[in-house]
Parts: C-alpha cells; sequence; structure tokens
C-alpha cells in the first residue's frame, strides 16, 4: 500500500476535467451513437468475434448472456481488447477521492484497488486503466472486479487484461449478477409520431430511480399498452399484441422500447446512450453483413475465328 501511495502528492487535473465532461450525459444520444456505431467498429467487431468465437460461445452458454451483448460491451469499453487506458489507476482514484463531488466513492474504489494489489492479482506498473480508474478490457472498477472478475481458463488468476476467457466471462458474470435473464432481449427501436410522442409525455409517468437516466425513461407498460398509444415497430407495423413489459426511452428524434435486461446495461453505465449503443453495436456485430454488388465482369471475348482456307476445287 506504501508503494503503491508514495508517488501520489497531488490532484491529477486531466482526471477532474474529464469526471466534468463524460460525453455519455454531453451528447444526445443521437450525437453519442452516431460516434460510437461506426461502420470500421463493426467490422472491427465482426473480425473479433470470429477470431474468438469458440471461447465467446462457452462463455455465452455458461452464463446465458448472448455473444452480441458480450462483444456490444467489450467493443464500447475498450475497442474489443485494443485500448484499455494508460493512466495509473491508484493516481486517478485518489484524485477523485479527494475532490469532493464523489469523494465517498472513490475512497472506496481506492481501497479495493489497493487490495487488488494486496492480492497480487496485478502489479503495481501494470495497474493502469480510464481516467475513472476502471481497469483492463470490460473496464471494471476495483469494487467490481473484486465481486465479479472471473477465472475462465483455470489458471488461478482473474485477468480481465489479457486473457480473453476471462475478460469476457468476467462481463458475461457482471450482466448475470445484475439480472440479466437468459433467453430475452434488451429491446427494441420503435416509431412514434409527434402527436403520440405528446400523449406520452403528458400521460405516462416516470420511474423513479438513483441515477438520471432511470428518471428519464417510463414505467414499464405491456407491447400491447404501447400498441394502443401509436408506438409502431420501425418499419410502421404493430407491435407484437404481448403483455411483455417495457418502457420506453426516447431521444430527440429515436425512440426505443426496452425490456428488463436493459436495466443490466444500465448497471454497467447508468447513461442511455451507453446503454443503447452497446446494445446496438451487438446487433450490429451479429447482423450478416450486407452483400455487397460488384460490377460484372464483362463476358470473355471469344477470339476472332480463324480465316476460312480457300476452297480449292
Amino acid at each position: 500500500m506504501e508503494e503503491a501511495l508514495a508517488n501520489v502528492e497531488e490532484p491529477v487535473p486531466v482526471v477532474l476535467e474529464r469526471d466534468r465532461a463524460q460525453a455519455e450525459t454531453v451528447l444526445s444520444i443521437e450525437s453519442y451513437l452516431s460516434r460510437q456505431i461506426t461502420s470500421q467498429r463493426v467490422r472491427t467487431g465482426r473480425e473479433m468475434v470470429a477470431r474468438y468465437a469458440t471461447t465467446l460461445d462457452e462463455v455465452s452458454k455458461a452464463y446465458g448472456v448472448p455473444v452480441r451483448i458480450i462483444s456490444g460491451i467489450w467493443g464500447m469499453e475498450s475497442n474489443f481488447g485494443r485500448f484499455s487506458g494508460v493512466r495509473p489507476t491508484v493516481a486517478a482514484l485518489a484524485t477523485l477521492a479527494w475532490d469532493p463531488r464523489r469523494s465517498n466513492y472513490f475512497r472506496g474504489e481506492l481501497f479495493s484497488a489497493l487490495e487488488i494489489l494486496n492480492r497480487g492479482d496485478i502489479d503495481l506498473p501494470r495497474l493502469k486503466g480510464s481516467w475513472a480508474g476502471a481497469m483492463g478490457q470490460p473496464q471494471f472498477m476495483p469494487s467490481s472486479y473484486l465481486q465479479f472478475a472471473q477465472d475462465f481458463d483455470g489458471d488461478s488468476k482473474r485477468d480481465i487484461w489479457t486473457t480473453p476467457g476471462d475478460v469476457f466471462a468476467s462481463i458475461a458474470n457482471y450482466l448475470k449478477g445484475h439480472g440479466w435473464i437468459e433467453g430475452q432481449t434488451w429491446g427494441r427501436e420503435v416509431s412514434i409520431s409527434k402527436d403520440a410522442a405528446s400523449r406520452i409525455a403528458g400521460t405516462i409517468e416516470r420511474r423513479a430511480g438513483s441515477c438520471q437516466a432511470t428518471r428519464n425513461m417510463t414505467v414499464p407498460l405491456p407491447l400491447s399498452k404501447w400498441q394502443s398509444l401509436g408506438v409502431r415497430s420501425t418499419a410502421g407495423s404493430a407491435l407484437p399484441n404481448a403483455e411483455t413489459q417495457a418502457a420506453l426511452v426516447s431521444g430527440a428524434t429515436r425512440h426505443f422500447l426496452v425490456y428488463s435486461n436493459y436495466d443490466a446495461l444500465l448497471e454497467y453505465n447508468c447513461a442511455h446512450a451507453y446503454a443503447l449503443s452497446v446494445a446496438l453495436l451487438g446487433d450490429r456485430i451479429a447482423a450478416a453483413p450486407a452483400p455487397t454488388s460488384s460490377p460484372k465482369k464483362p463476358a470473355p471475348r471469344r477470339p476472332p475465328p480463324a480465316p476460312s482456307k480457300p476452297h480449292r476445287p
């Protein structure tokens, strides 16, 4: 512990700056989605899912969380393991523990990080991550690591930094531990007319909750009720005539009916921009790529006929 804190002498200014300007809360849902779900990220996701298909399938079966959701979080948190942060975790957490805005929370995370070091799960020079102290490819906060990180490959280490099986299993275990229900999906995008949106805003209650995102969504209602309120599929067709409970999440121009599994995504990061990005990115990765139309090759030219021999009687 003394070694870990030895070089922590003053707050890190960039950490405080990032804490005040998080993209998930500053950007609109539509702007955030357009930044995160790019063609390049989807292509990378498909390549990485194909590379680790066997391990991902094993983890999905073991924990009951779909590959598309695991890959969506993996992609959002560390660009499929390509970047998981370079800031020393202890210094970042000490800065946020000093800052009065959320000092109690980050003080607890700092102590959890020190416990991880004391247990020998990782050495101090390698303990680096995001500006907020999130670690490894799943970007776990230290307390989440202690509670949910998994040793999927059986080597007695819970390595969320470099071992793919441990990374995937830790993500899946986190979601399962926060209520993910096997066999159910997260939700669907829908269309709503301006008149219907106005009626819904004036009559349907909002949820209560400890974070802003849960207060910025409606209470759950059956799909049949949403149908009667004027909500339709993105293609304009009727919703399923079912009693499945769904809450409405709306941006400026896009709308989503979300089921109970969506709450597990909010537990990972309680911002609709983030949770929707995970879900939609995962769906795009899992979808079959659109066929590319290649220009028709011209038919091979036949060689000109050989000149006929002169007829000789």
